[in-house]
């Protein structure tokens, strides 16, 4: 059965590869309980910030995304909620354009379950190569 799951999960990431995934996604990133976290994606300086911290389940908020430079980007972005290796359902906060290259929006991290706290926050963008976010919520 390991065997099994092992041979599937190589087999995904193996398709992913070779199909060309555009998600990018930095190792695991805690800082995000102190400041704003940021990655480059493509020409463009992705900046994530979540208040309040530290980042926890089942409060509400407020997710904040700069992206530098800004032209030629819609009005709003998508930002999906997702854990790595576990099916959630869908959790998508929109972000609107606040200024410039400042998004915002409002959303919730859900408890898991299995007691899991590792998320990946993806702003879904062609244009900007749709950069992830890794890093686990606090209790």
């Amino acid at each position: 059965m390991v065997f099994q799951r092992t041979i599937t999960a190589l087999a995904l990431f193996a398709s992913m590869v070779i199909a060309g995934s555009t998600l990018s996604a930095n190792p695991v990133d805690n800082n995000i309980h102190e400041k704003a976290c940021t990655i480059t994606s493509g020409n463009y300086n992705v900046t994530l910030n979540i208040e309040p911290k530290p980042v926890q389940h089942m409060k509400e908020l407020t997710f904040s995304v700069t992206v530098k430079p800004c032209d030629k980007l819609p009005d709003t972005l998508q930002l999906d909620l997702s854990m790595p290796g576990m099916e959630m359902g869908k959790n998508q906060v929109t972000l609107i354009k606040k200024s410039g290259g400042l998004y915002e929006g409002k959303g919730i991290i859900v408890r898991c379950m299995s007691g899991r706290t590792l998320w990946r926050a993806t702003i879904i963008s062609d244009e900007l190569k749709n950069p992830a976010f890794i890093f686990n919520v606090r209790e």
